[in-house]
């Protein structure tokens, strides 16, 4: 009797914690079709950016974390393929190159006939290199899916993986459900948060490797006789392709019916790299969009070192042109664009000489308007964690006084056998 009141209980408790948990990942509230200003072009003084096709953009600078551009870049949308992104840093995070990776039931869901796969068989083989280069060069979906159920035993599992990473590095409107990007209505992101996963994945030099592979070949496996050819699909750094960019390095591609065309990609010139998000655009309108968000940032920007870390600025700006509040640098008061070192800054001029400078991984949001919407943002979300705490605390107390009542009543039941 125990047991059963136990049970039905407990069964109670998790289905008001799943309830919650739902509750909490359905505010994505994307609203596709809008349209955002470029409120980078709101700055005085700062270079006028082009407009783009594409719903939402962003351009920052890899190294100093300084946002050049800005479309809407906090607005949430679906992200389609870009998703692998993340799928290749914790892959390459958590495991070896060389591991063998044994394809299982799992891999089948995401064979489907509009979606990217290289139709892989339960029991077939590949190395994690060979499932890195299909995921971010032929955009498989069913390789996706297998990486995750090898790194963390399921698809749920690693998207639990993908979203605490994607807190780890700033994200603050990401929340991830599977790693291939397949459409969910509670699987979105934003060009920023795409900027900075992208910006992790790019200090590893075996994704960097990857990501600017032109074509791979996986030759036969322990299943398949035949050897399969892939051509890389980012348009910007296929050498060939009419959208070709000089200095592009890689990225990634994405389409679904519901989020369009989405493209994240890199580019470095003059010391400078750059990472540009568009999200929900026409097919080639990305691309486009890329090559004047590149152009725009090569052409109007400079990188300049400060004591202990670098700046991005307007190429008609100077350093002594900023605001310098506790080592952070700011265009006007206000827009930052860039930090240094305060300990650097203390030593004396012929110690700063000799080293070198490196530029800080922070990211600090580039204006106080941005800055006061992430801190409402924040704020909201712990009213939220509280709302669901105590609701989780409520859900506790029943079912102790429901266990307890329970008890009482089959202790009484027992006397009365007793008794007759």
């Amino acid at each position: 009797m125990i047991r059963k009141i136990c049970k039905k209980a407990t069964v109670w408790l998790l289905a008001g914690v799943i309830g919650l948990s739902a509750v909490t990942v359905q505010a994505a509230e994307v609203d596709n079709g809008a349209s955002y200003p470029i409120t980078t072009n709101g700055i005085e003084g700062w270079p006028q950016g082009p407009d783009t096709y594409s719903e939402t953009a962003v351009l920052m600078d890899a190294d100093t974390g300084t946002i050049l551009y800005n479309k809407g870049m906090d607005e949430k949308k679906y992200p389609a393929s870009i998703t692998k992104i993340m799928t290749a840093l914790l892959a390459l995070e958590n495991s070896n190159l060389d591991d063998q990776v044994t394809f299982t039931e799992e891999c089948l869901a995401d064979q489907t006939s509009d979606s990217g796969n290289i139709g892989m068989q339960v029991g077939e083989v590949l190395t994690m290199r060979q499932c890195l280069l299909a995921l971010m060069i032929r955009s498989a979906n069913d390789v996706a899916t297998q990486i995750a159920v090898q790194i963390a035993g399921s698809v749920a599992a690693f998207a639990d993986m993908m979203n605490q990473k994607a807190q780890e590095l700033g994200c603050v409107n990401t929340h991830f459900v599977n790693a291939s990007g397949m459409p969910d209505e509670n699987h979105y992101t934003t060009a920023h948060d795409m900027a900075l996963i992208f910006r992790e994945a790019i200090k590893n030099q075996d994704f960097l490797d990857i990501i600017g592979t032109q074509s791979f070949t996986i030759d036969p496996t322990n299943m398949n006789p035949e050897s399969r050819t892939y051509s890389t699909h980012h348009a910007l750094v296929a050498q060939g392709a009419p959208e070709y960019y000089e200095g592009c390095f890689g990225g990634k591609t994405g389409v679904t019916e519901a989020s369009k065309n989405t493209l994240v990609s890199g580019a470095t010139r003059d010391g400078m790299t750059l990472i540009a998000v568009a999200m929900r655009a026409d097919a080639g309108q990305v691309c486009q969009d890329h090559i004047s968000m590149f152009d725009y940032g090569f052409n109007n920007f400079q990188k300049v070192e400060v004591p202990g870390g670098a700046v991005t600025i307007p190429k008609d700006v100077q350093v002594s042109d900023l605001t310098n509040t506790d080592n952070s640098y700011y265009y006007g008061t206000d827009y930052y664009v860039g930090s240094g070192s305060k300990e650097v800054q203390e030593e004396e001029p012929s110690e700063i000489a000799a080293e070198e400078t490196t530029p800080t991984p922070e990211v600090v949001p580039e204006s106080s308007d941005s800055n006061t919407g992430q801190e409402e943002k924040t704020q909201d979300m712990t009213v939220y964690r509280y709302v669901i705490y105590i609701l989780a605390g409520l859900i506790a107390v029943t079912l102790v006084v429901t266990i307890v009542s329970g008890i009482r009543k089959h202790m009484k039941k027992k006397k009365r056998r007793r008794k007759s």
